[in-house]
């Protein structure tokens, strides 16, 4: 498997997409959200936490252009339909488990998972139009 020519204004691209979508996704869904982790103050808002979120952003996103890369054909649906087989695969299932273990609520899974799911879409269909 090799990195080579990587696309990496894509991937920049697609991380930055995650970015803005987890703000408009919260940004829409925090109350129901604190509700389901239990949370009753206001959420941190510390600089680390959105620092260490725009490096996993990235991380996905790169890991995620390796992946579609190595799928066939470059397109928008071809970056979409391998986002979605890792979604399913790699984000929804084990986060599925963590919540049932955790004693968490369907409607965290719902709201955590549907993100995720808007993430991958995203970056899927970044990566599969601009290429990697």
């Amino acid at each position: 498997m090799t990195f080579e020519g990587m696309n990496y204004l894509a991937i920049l691209l697609a991380a930055i997409s995650g970015m803005v979508a987890g703000a408009a996704w919260y940004g829409a869904l925090a109350k129901p959200w604190m509700k389901a982790v239990g949370m009753t103050g206001e959420p941190k808002g510390e600089p680390k936490i959105y620092i260490i979120a725009l490096i996993a952003q990235f991380v996905i996103a790169y890991v995620l252009a390796g992946l579609i890369g190595h799928m066939g054909p470059l397109t928008v649906s071809s970056g979409i339909v391998s986002a979605l087989f890792a979604w399913v695969g790699f984000t929804l299932a084990p986060m599925a488990v963590n919540h049932r273990f955790q004693d968490n609520g369907w409607d965290l899974t719902l709201i955590d998972g549907g993100y995720w799911l808007v993430v991958f879409v995203l970056q899927g269909a970044i990566i599969g139009w601009m290429g990697v």
